[in-house]
């Protein structure tokens, strides 16, 4: 198999690295305050774009 000649610097290697990181995710807040992904129901209240998506199990 074929080897490098030269050694690979720190910053050429940091270079290559830098599109490797993991992106934060974006966060939104419902309208009940929690935070949750963007397009999907909120996971508290079952709320999507001001409506009732899903039905939530209260604990009583």
């Amino acid at each position: 198999m074929p080897n490098p000649k030269k050694k690979t610097s720190r910053s050429r290697r940091n270079m290559r690295r830098a599109h490797d990181h993991v992106e934060t995710p974006t966060v939104i807040y419902c309208e009940c305050g929690e935070p949750s992904l963007p397009h999907r129901a909120c996971p508290v209240c079952g709320n999507y774009r001001g409506r009732q998506a899903t039905t939530t199990v209260s604990d009583e």
